[in-house]
């Protein structure tokens, strides 16, 4: 039993790692088009356009890639996570239906009118169709985030008889406490990657002498959204974030924060450390006194329960690994406000197009966003561990008695395989598009 888990918890986080590779950068992606488009109908300047186009191929690659990765998931309810489904799919069945069947055809299909219809609609029209394309977009992870919210911090449900959840107050599916904070802290994080994303590509167009015009747009357009995006990634949204881990899942906080035992008098905020799991502390921290007491609840000496007032069964099962990846997040996090930053105070010195250094950095940086989400939603699942459903199912309560490890490991093979061949399909067909540059779509 203990590897039919392994295996398909490792198979689970191996598709959706890649998968969310992808709708990161279209969440974010489609309000950069919306802006290029409007900037576009307010200043009647072609190449505004030229780019909201150049970047809905990107877009739309991106897009048809996720929509492949995703099904697999959807299966794993059915096979790997059979009573899982069974017990919670009157609840967590509703909001992936409606983010099927709303959100991801106003996405597809507008994004089929903006791509071909151009010529068949005004430019406001064609505005409008690129608004719905983002309005998909974000319905789509408003929805995702819904159903992840439940899982946890479940509101609004009863148990029948027969122990499967149902709603009984479908409303508070929607007013959950950690569906707002995790939906704006997810959306800014895909609109950093996305102007981390857009940013880079100008970069390369001006170190390499290609489409420069198009390029400052891109970098300027980039360096603004990322900036904005990666200080309210931080504050507000990660410290929303963060309080509402302390209030409903204190275990998942004080593994994150390194916390192995309660200070009374006030608890540090852990800057570097590793935690060793035989002597449950943390080896060659570096700490500062009292801050993540104030943090959290306004009070220099506010009590923050460690991991020693929690039984062993109630805390997460991956202790180092949710502490890493809290700590590399949000210090990658604090390095997209430096470089985009820096990067703002070069261009209003009217000197960012010129200092190749910073542009290098920023070309080489595009990979980083991406990190930093994949990590962030480690923090939310591992965090809820041992349970599917934060204090209400167990993870070894919901998997396939009937679907064997090996089984489950052969799939993951033929999985990693396939998604190296689509992974590299991707990069091509994206390089293809930055190689031809925004100027392949006037005509």
């Amino acid at each position: 039993m203990e590897d039919m888990l392994f295996y398909d918890r490792l198979q689970f986080a191996f598709t959706i790692t890649f998968h969310y590779i992808f709708p990161q950068l279209t969440m974010g992606l489609s309000l950069i088009i919306v802006y290029f488009k409007w900037k576009f109908l307010r200043n009647q300047i072609d190449k505004y356009n030229d780019a909201a186009k150049f970047l809905m191929k990107i877009f739309a690659i991106n897009f048809t890639i996720g929509v492949v990765t995703g099904i697999p998931m959807e299966f794993q309810f059915g096979t790997n996570w059979a009573k899982f489904s069974e017990l919670t799919g009157g609840i967590i069945g509703q909001t992936l239906a409606m983010e099927g069947l709303f959100s991801f055809f106003l996405e597809s299909s507008f994004l089929v009118l903006f791509i071909f219809g151009e010529k068949l609609m005004s430019q406001k029209m064609h505005l409008f169709v690129a608004f719905l394309v983002f309005l998909g977009s974000w319905a789509s992870g408003y929805l995702i985030l819904a159903t992840n919210a439940w899982m946890q911090h479940p509101v609004g449900y009863e148990i029948l008889e027969n122990g499967r959840y149902v709603l009984n107050n479908f409303g508070a599916l929607f007013s959950n406490p950690w569906l707002l904070p995790a939906f704006l802290h997810n959306q800014f994080a895909s609109l950093t990657t996305s102007a981390f994303v857009v940013a880079s590509i100008g970069a390369f167009y001006i170190l390499y002498g290609k489409y420069v015009d198009y390029g400052k747009m891109f970098l300027k357009t980039g360096v603004i959204f990322g900036l904005i995006a990666s200080v309210i990634l931080i504050f507000p949204t990660g410290d929303w974030n963060a309080k509402n881990v302390a209030k409903y899942q204190p275990a998942a906080f004080a593994a994150m924060e390194g916390i192995f035992e309660t200070e009374t008098a006030g608890s540090e905020i852990v800057l570097i450390g590793q935690p060793n799991m035989l002597e449950k502390k943390l080896d060659n921290k570096i700490a500062v006194p009292n801050v993540l007491s104030f943090l959290t609840y306004q009070d220099w000496n506010a009590e923050i329960a460690g991991m020693d007032k929690f039984k062993p069964d109630e805390l997460p099962d991956n202790i180092p690994l949710l502490y890493y990846s809290y700590h590399i997040m949000a210090g990658l996090g604090t390095i997209f406000i430096g470089i985009m930053g820096l990067a703002a105070f070069f261009l209003y010195r009217k000197k960012l197009f010129t200092f190749k250094p910073l542009l290098w950095v920023i070309m080489f940086l595009v990979p980083f966003p991406y990190i930093a989400n994949l990590l962030g939603w480690y923090v939310a699942e591992l965090g809820r561990q041992p349970y599917l459903v934060y204090g209400l199912l167990r993870t070894a309560d919901g998997i396939s008695p009937t679907v064997s490890s090996g089984n489950t490991l052969f799939t993951l093979m033929g999985f990693m395989a396939l998604y190296f061949l689509l992974g590299m399909l991707f990069l091509l067909l994206v390089g293809r598009v930055i190689n031809h540059g925004p100027e392949d779509v006037q005509h």
